[in-house]
C-alpha cells in the first residue's frame, strides 16, 4: 500500500509520514516548500525521512494546486489512500494574502478530491481546522455544533473544504475523514505554532462515509487521526 501525504515537510505531515514509514508502509510525500516559515526547517524534515527510510519514502516538491504538475508526478505511482495535510495555514496571514488561501485551500483541495476520485482510493483523510467554529461560544466544541459563522477567510476556506469533501463522499462513495485541528505542538514545531500550555484532548466523531473529527492538540499529532469506513 502506498499512501499519499501532502504537506509532508510540515510539522504534522512529517510526523504522520514517519509513523507510516515506521510501520513499513510506502509513502509518497509532496510539499511546495513555500516560505511561510523557514524553508530550511522543511528541508531538514524531508532529509531526515529520506535518510531514515530510503526507498520506502518518495518525495516530490510541487504545488498540488497545479493539477497538471500533480498528475504528472503521480502518473507512475499507485496510490491507495490519501492523507491531505497540505494547506495555506494561519488566520492572520489570510488578511494580507487571501489569494494564497484560495489557491491552496480551495483549488488545491478540489484537486486532491479529484485524485481521490480518479484513483478510487480506499480512504482520504484531510485537515480541517478548529477555526471553522468561528463565532461559536458553546464550549467544549463538538462536531455537531454549528460552524456556519467563520470569522476569517482561512476558516471559510476550511469550512468549504468540509462541504466539498462531503459532496464527493456522497457522489462517489469515497470514505473521508476531516480533522479539525486545534494548535498542534511539540518538538520540532515551526516557530509560528509553538505554545506553552497543554490543552485537554477532546474527540468527537461522526461515523459516516464522510466524517469530521474535532480534537484538541496533543504532543503527538498522530493521535488525532481517525478513520471512517
Amino acid at each position: 500500500m502506498t499512501i499519499l501525504v501532502t504537506g509532508a515537510a510540515g510539522f504534522i505531515g512529517m510526523a504522520v509520514a514517519e509513523r507510516l514509514l515506521a510501520q513499513g508502509r510506502a509513502v509518497f510525500g509532496i510539499d511546495n516548500m513555500n516560505d511561510y516559515y523557514p524553508v530550511s526547517l522543511k528541508r531538514a524534515r524531508i532529509a531526515a525521512l529520506q535518510e531514515r527510510h530510503g526507498g520506502l519514502f518518495t518525495f516530490a516538491e510541487l504545488d498540488f494546486a497545479d493539477m497538471d504538475a500533480l498528475q504528472a508526478a503521480l502518473h507512475d505511482h499507485p496510490i491507495d489512500a490519501i492523507i491531505h495535510l497540505g494547506a495555506q495555514a494561519g488566520v492572520r496571514y489570510s488578511l494580507i494574502n487571501p489569494h494564497a488561501y484560495v489557491r491552496s485551500n480551495l483549488a488545491g483541495h478540489v484537486n486532491m478530491l479529484e485524485v481521490a476520485r480518479e484513483r478510487r482510493v480506499r480512504h482520504m483523510v484531510y485537515a480541517s481546522s478548529s477555526s471553522v467554529y468561528g463565532g461559536n461560544d458553546s464550549l467544549p466544541f463538538r462536531v455537531e455544533d454549528r460552524a456556519d459563522h467563520p470569522v476569517s477567510l482561512y476558516a471559510a476556506t476550511k469550512k468549504a473544504d468540509e462541504l466539498m469533501s462531503e459532496t464527493y463522499a456522497h457522489l462517489f462513495r469515497i470514505p473521508m475523514t476531516g480533522l479539525r485541528f486545534f494548535t498542534v505542538y511539540g518538538p520540532g514545531a515551526a516557530p509560528t505554532w509553538r505554545c506553552g500550555y497543554s490543552p485537554r484532548k477532546s474527540f468527537a466523531a461522526n461515523r459516516s462515509p464522510s466524517s469530521t473529527m474535532a480534537g484538541c492538540s496533543a504532543t503527538s499529532p498522530i493521535s488525532t487521526i481517525s478513520s471512517a469506513a
